[in-house]
């Protein structure tokens, strides 16, 4: 039976290699590949980031307000309305956001898109595998931004179909779930078992990195409408995705190099740092053998039979649990809390959030130093 790596498609060489001549490798030391490598894998899973926080951002506009007995609702920040005026804060938000099941439905856009992120990052690792991680990773970024971007039109179209921004939602997830396993197998490509440490924790921060820029964006484009708050981080991300396309290298060897040992190996979104001789990993697409000489396919269940999987897995179903929560809820908490609801607008409580991606920033670093 044909091995499933037969099918493997050779990466093909990035155009901004002939546009820079002195980017190949007689020109370049390895030291300064390995770099670029990790500034362009950084900036394109920190732009997915950027581009998956808009909807945490603008929750606490395209929902009602929530309200109790003699409080001020804030309608807006230029514009609070007294609760006698609107008991339920019915009338506040974004149709089909804005009534009394308003936050249930936005609770909804969160499973559509993170069910489809998961079921996508499952078959995206396989994919991977078996065609040029450059394109495939420059395809997931064009289409999170442009249906970011489209999420954002709901706004300029006045848009009010819920299962318009669902529909959005699953697409976008299933986009999104691309960039993991493309950067963390050219990654692995790149570094061996002795590179990393300091600098595999300073990279694992373009999650948090991501975050505070979609916060920061999403944030102070509210001013202007919502609609801009999912726009310009989709432009973001088509811009990296240019860069993505243009530079970079998927293996040493399309520049020339030749690199001995085993491939740096993490499980999903940089939790965890994994090397063996005997087992490959790549987020949702795992392979392994007992035999050194046959490296074939495995199936799912055979996977949770490796050693360390199962561990590794619900400590990381946890902790996404808890992260995802602050993610997608932190700066509609803080909004609706009764200090902040009166003295903090919507653009501070969306910075304000990223204090929590701020240590997340700081621990990657931490961590990394102490491995």
């Amino acid at each position: 039976m044909m091995e499933s790596k037969t099918l493997t498609l050779a990466p093909s060489q990035p155009p901004g290699q002939a546009l820079f001549p002195t980017l190949d490798s007689p020109h370049k030391t390895l030291t300064f590949h390995r770099i670029i490598v990790l500034l362009i894998t950084f900036a394109a899973y920190a732009s997915f980031h950027a581009s998956r926080k808009p909807p945490s951002i603008v929750k606490s506009i395209l929902g009602p307000e929530i309200t109790t007995q003699n409080t001020t609702i804030p309608l807006s920040d230029q514009n609070p309305i007294q609760l006698d005026q609107n008991p339920v804060g019915i009338d506040t938000g974004w149709a089909p956001f804005n009534g009394s099941s308003g936050p249930h439905r936005l609770g909804e856009l969160d499973l559509a898109f993170l069910s489809a992120y998961s079921l996508g990052m499952y078959f995206a690792g396989h994919i991977g595998d078996r065609i040029d991680l450059r394109v495939f990773l420059t395809t997931g970024m064009v289409g999170s931004g442009i249906f970011t971007i489209l999420f954002g039109f709901g706004y300029f179209l006045d848009v009010h179909f819920f299962w318009f921004f669902v529909l959005v939602q699953v697409i976008c997830g299933l986009f999104q779930s691309i960039g993991w396993p493309c950067v963390v197998a050219v990654v692995g490509n790149w570094f061996g078992k002795s590179k990393r440490g300091l600098i595999m924790g300073v990279w694992s921060s373009h999650t948090s990195v991501g975050n505070i820029i979609g916060s920061v964006v999403a944030s102070a484009a509210l001013g202007f409408g919502w609609g801009w708050s999912f726009v310009l981080p989709g432009i973001f991300i088509l811009l990296v995705a240019v860069v993505v396309f243009l530079f970079l290298v998927v293996s040493p060897e399309n520049v020339g190099f030749e690199l001995p040992g085993t491939e740096v190996e993490m499980n999903v979104e940089g939790m965890a740092l994994v090397n063996s001789e005997t087992m490959e990993s790549v987020e949702s697409g795992v392979t392994g053998s007992e035999d050194e000489e046959s490296l074939g396919a495995i199936g799912f269940l055979e996977a949770w039979r490796l050693p360390g999987v199962a561990p590794f897995a619900f400590c990381l179903f946890f902790s996404k649990l808890v992260s995802y929560t602050f993610l997608y809820w932190l700066p509609f908490y803080i909004r609706h809390t009764a200090v902040a609801g009166v003295h903090l607008s919507h653009k501070t409580a969306g910075i304000l959030s990223s204090i929590f991606d701020i240590g997340g920033v700081i621990g990657g670093i931490l961590a990394g130093s102490c491995s």
